[in-house]
């Protein structure tokens, strides 16, 4: 049995007042939940405040990305190794909008994804088309290749250690989402193509919605047999809205 993973990625916002209200209303709703992985994703700066106003509550923090290199002449960069240094277990790699304003390839995302394994870190590997993509309907050829990168460069087994986030491009920021049964397709899709290779690893291997998940949808989108849980971007923002999120994912 896959534990639900609900991962909040609140990108480039926040302040200091607004991230200690928002972690305030996540402690206290977490207690709800018992159930169900709570992660959030904060910007960089503040994943100190995050360490600290988290530590001993059952909610793990993490990255949005991470650089390729563990240090050196990198300005602007923060390694796998410096995440680490400050309670991070996971990392998100190959996000859209990493692949799209960033120009970042299949090879990279791979490489990234091999980093951060390599500094102990748990990749959430984000996959996933475009608008464009899905009307010429070569959605699974584009999921497949992403996948495919990361099996080349590292094996089934060690994609296995990390997490897959299919997310629709189409459905990100835009209001829209990709139906139940859409999503399930996909995600059926990829589990489906991971146990040509190694059925242990599609079993046990847990594959996030991440196209605008909001607590009025969540229970039927975590509710298909191959979605395990969000990753969640506008929600996440709102203790209400993430912890309902979640509250749907323990039922």
């Amino acid at each position: 049995m896959r534990q639900p993973l609900v991962a909040g990625n609140w990108k480039m916002n926040g302040s200091r007042a607004s991230v200690f209200e928002l972690l305030t209303g996540i402690r206290e709703g977490v207690k709800t939940v018992p159930g169900v992985e709570v992660l959030v994703c904060p910007p960089y700066i503040y994943i100190p405040e995050v360490q600290g106003q988290l530590h001993g509550a059952p909610v793990s923090w993490g990255g949005q990305d991470l650089s390729l290199q563990e240090s050196g002449a990198y300005t602007g960069e923060v390694s796998g190794p410096m995440l680490v240094d400050f309670g991070c277990s996971y990392v998100i790699v190959g996000h859209s909008e990493r692949r799209s304003y960033h120009v970042e390839s299949d090879e990279q995302v791979a490489a990234k994804f091999a980093a951060a394994l390599q500094s102990g870190l748990t990749p959430i590997l984000c996959v996933g088309e475009t608008l464009e993509q899905r009307e010429q309907n070569t959605t699974e050829e584009v999921v497949a290749r992403q996948l495919n990168a990361v099996i080349e460069l590292c094996g089934i087994a060690m994609l296995g250690m990390g997490v897959i986030a299919y997310e629709p491009v189409w459905a990100i920021g835009t209001g829209k989402t990709a139906t139940p049964e859409q999503a399930q397709d996909v995600h059926g899709f990829i589990r489906g193509m991971l146990a040509q290779q190694d059925s242990a690893v599609a079993e046990k291997i847990r594959i996030l919605y991440g196209g605008s998940m909001k607590p009025s949808n969540a229970a039927e989108l975590i509710g298909k047999p191959d979605i395990d849980g969000g990753l969640i971007g506008g929600a996440s923002l709102k203790a209400e809205d993430f912890i309902g999120i979640c509250q749907a994912a323990n039922n």
